[in-house]
């Protein structure tokens, strides 16, 4: 009993930590935003620092990465974001689409260079 209780241990703490104190503020979120006009300035506002904060973390992952993407060649990583954006605008703004591509895209980098 002791060493499943070890081995769940850390799960439980991901979810009790991370994932519950998370989901509370989204659904007060949620239950705020219901009475928001969806062109308000302040959505407006709001939509536009989580572009900037979006756009400074994909910056630093291109930039500055961790791990193994530190591996990979300036080159391969802004090919790739660049292939996956162009895919993004073509396929009628899919952000799936443009994920997938760029994912791919960075995939055949690594295995080229």
């Amino acid at each position: 009993m002791n060493s499943a209780l070890a081995t769940l241990g850390p799960y439980l703490a991901l979810i009790l930590v991370g994932f519950l104190p998370n989901e509370f503020w989204r659904l007060l979120g949620i239950i705020a935003s219901r009475s928001l006009d969806e062109g308000s300035e302040i959505l407006m506002w709001v939509r536009a620092v989580a572009t900037a904060v979006l756009a400074g973390v994909i910056s630093q992952l291109i930039l500055t990465p961790p791990g193994p993407l530190a591996t990979l060649p300036l080159a391969a990583r802004l090919g790739a974001v660049a292939v996956g954006f162009a895919v993004f605008v073509v396929s009628r703004r899919s952000t799936f689409a443009g994920i997938l591509a760029g994912e791919l895209a960075l995939i055949v980098g690594a295995l080229i260079m």
